[in-house]
């Protein structure tokens, strides 16, 4: 093959979400002389820098709720007109359907629809115009993707018996649990040998549910003082969820680290990772975490796929706080040897070598060179 064959990946944006850092993943893990990444978006992305070193063209187009409906119809066809690609892969759940359609009417023979979740996102008014968009998807849909069985029902409904689920694969190797890692980190946060150290990872948004992090955290200071949450990310939600936690007297106890490249270490200065979202696809954090050996108490809301059979994840309800208090404290009081069991994590199909291996022939195949 003389020239790599270019996969255009159609999202928001790339930063540092979790269907974000899949594609990131695999793109480093791919052979770039077989196949070259190139993005689709409507606004600028933390990843856009590294894309462009890898040899990738970022293209952007303005997004819906900048310019209206019919300006960004506009747009998209706009773009399939003056760009060819065989293959196009787009990861933004409902909105992919107008993607998909336009990518359609313009002759792009591989159209990919890929599930990253369980839920729209959004008031009445959004929710109904991704639902609209939905419509678009089976009409203009070749190949379905997702990653659980649960987003796949979610986004494909009665197709889908159809899709292929693609393991959200993480490069577990740097996620290997380091005690040195562990003191250092701690240190150069300024955390306490006696600080009992939740964490959470994830966009300041209404699905990740940070209005609850802020009453278990109040619950837990009443107990003992000692506990301590980071919390990393960024998103509309921060500004209003930093006046919350100072609004229920526990600001002192929580650490804002805004978005991060080295999730990796700071995982290992966590002593739990707590995540009690709304819905979720299958998320990459709740990998990670468990790459690194840490216990995860997470919502009952999310897939049971996640659980990669380590015995450290934990499924609560979020109507009360009762639960993962009793949980904390168990925590905090047994004594445990972390370690992080990476053969787990690829026997579980969660290593991104063999994901980018078997994406990879996916999409050789499909591009009509495999």
């Amino acid at each position: 093959m003389d020239r790599p064959l270019r996969i255009l990946h159609a999202v928001v944006n790339m930063n540092r979400g979790g269907a974000e850092t899949l594609i990131m993943n695999l793109y480093r893990n791919m052979d770039r002389k077989l196949i070259q990444f190139d993005f689709l978006t409507s606004k600028p992305g933390e990843f856009d820098e590294e894309i462009e070193k890898l040899g990738g063209k970022v293209h952007r187009i303005p997004y819906m709720t900048d310019v209206g409906h019919l300006q960004y119809q506009k747009e998209l066809r706009a773009f399939f007109q003056k760009n060819c690609y065989s293959v196009v892969h787009a990861h933004m759940d409902k909105m992919s359907g107008f993607v998909l359609h336009a990518a359609k009417k313009y002759g792009v023979p591989i159209r990919i629809a890929h599930s990253h979740n369980t839920s729209s996102e959004g008031g009445f008014a959004a929710r109904l115009y991704k639902e609209l968009a939905g419509l678009f998807i089976e009409r203009s849909v070749t190949h379905r993707f997702a990653c659980s069985s649960e987003a796949s029902r979610w986004l494909f409904k009665k197709t889908s018996h159809q899709a292929l689920v693609i393991k959200n694969g993480v490069e577990a190797h740097l996620f290997k649990y380091s005690e040195w890692t562990r003191e250092s980190i701690r240190k150069d946060l300024g955390l306490k040998p006696n600080h009992f150290v939740l964490g959470h990872i994830g966009r300041f948004q209404k699905q990740k549910n940070h209005a609850f992090l802020v009453k278990l955290l109040k619950d837990l200071i009443q107990v003992d003082p000692r506990f301590h949450l980071l919390l990393v990310g960024d998103g509309d939600l921060r500004q209003a969820t930093e006046q919350l936690f100072t609004e229920a007297g526990v600001r002192e106890n929580v650490t804002f680290l805004g978005v991060r490249s080295n999730v990796n270490e700071l995982l290992q200065a966590m002593d739990v990772f707590v995540f009690p979202s709304f819905h979720e696809g299958l998320p990459v954090t709740l990998v990670e975490a468990q790459s690194t050996g840490i216990p995860c108490l997470i919502s009952n809301r999310i897939s049971t796929e996640v659980d990669l059979g380590m015995n450290l994840v934990s499924f609560l309800s979020i109507e009360t706080t009762e639960e993962w208090i009793d949980q904390l404290i168990h925590i905090h009081q047994m004594e445990r040897v972390r370690n992080s069991d990476l053969d787990q994590i690829k026997k579980q199909g969660y290593d991104i070598r063999d994901t980018a291996e078997q994406t990879a022939t996916i999409y050789l195949q499909l591009g009509g060179t495999g």
